[in-house]
């Protein structure tokens, strides 16, 4: 079943209203953004949902152990199901967004909030990765026309756990869902960009994504809108294949 992250949570009701509607994801703004929130009010929201993976028995997620897959389709479906088994102790996870900001202060506010995983939405490089002291998701911005062969060529093994496909930088602009396509069937992909409760459903049986991801799509007048939420949710879970 397709996996889903509610983005963009400013409160700690849109945080449990996602994570009562079934939510796998919430992400936490500390980019420039609107949404943006401050590591003592991240703080609340992430414990509004559960206890911080590093406070838990283990230390989450595990090392990736670089070396051993030698393809990125293998990295990347070695990342997925490492993170399944997070899932099947915490439902959601908190990821902190952050975008061209330096490890020093990734590091400092995922510490400070309590955040489960970062999440690089910037030009970083992909070695940023191993350097943050949490598992990362990293980003590409999609460009208009980009093909599959171009994206894949971008991705690299051995420092994300996952790899998001996002085209709209908030504008909640849509992207290739047929180049999305393609790169999906190589790689657990997670997919973002102008997503809503009436087309995220058209959008996975196209795409099959890993994972969608949602934050202008489920708001009204700028705030999180819990009866949208659910719909998503409940699109997604159900156009899951």
């Amino acid at each position: 079943m397709t996996r889903v992250k509610i983005c963009g949570c400013m409160k700690v009701a849109d945080a449990v209203a996602a994570a009562e509607a079934g939510a796998d994801f919430i992400g936490i703004m500390f980019a420039e953004s609107r949404r943006r929130v401050s590591p003592e009010e991240a703080a609340l929201i992430v414990r509004a949902v559960g206890t911080p993976l590093r406070e838990m028995e283990q230390d989450e997620p595990p090392p990736l152990h670089p070396g051993r897959f030698d393809t990125i389709d293998a990295w990347f479906a070695h990342g997925a199901e490492a993170l399944d088994r997070l899932l099947a102790r915490k439902r959601p996870l908190a990821i902190g967004v952050f975008d061209y900001q330096s490890i020093d202060e990734i590091n400092q506010i995922a510490d400070e909030s309590g955040i489960d995983l970062v999440q690089l939405s910037g030009g970083e490089p992909w070695s940023d990765c191993l350097l943050a002291n949490r598992q990362a998701i990293k980003v590409l911005r999609e460009r208009p026309g980009m093909t599959a062969a171009e994206i894949m060529a971008y991705v690299q093994p051995e420092a994300a756990l996952a790899f998001m496909l996002d085209p709209s930088r908030g504008t909640g602009a849509t992207g290739d869902w047929q180049a999305a396509r393609d790169v999906a069937a190589r790689l657990p992909l997670w997919l973002a960009g102008g997503l809503t409760p009436d087309n995220v459903a058209a959008a996975i049986r196209t795409v099959r994504p890993w994972l969608v991801d949602v934050s202008s799509g489920v708001e009204t007048d700028g705030a999180k809108d819990p009866a949208k939420i659910a719909a998503f949710i409940a699109a997604a879970k159900g156009g899951s294949v």
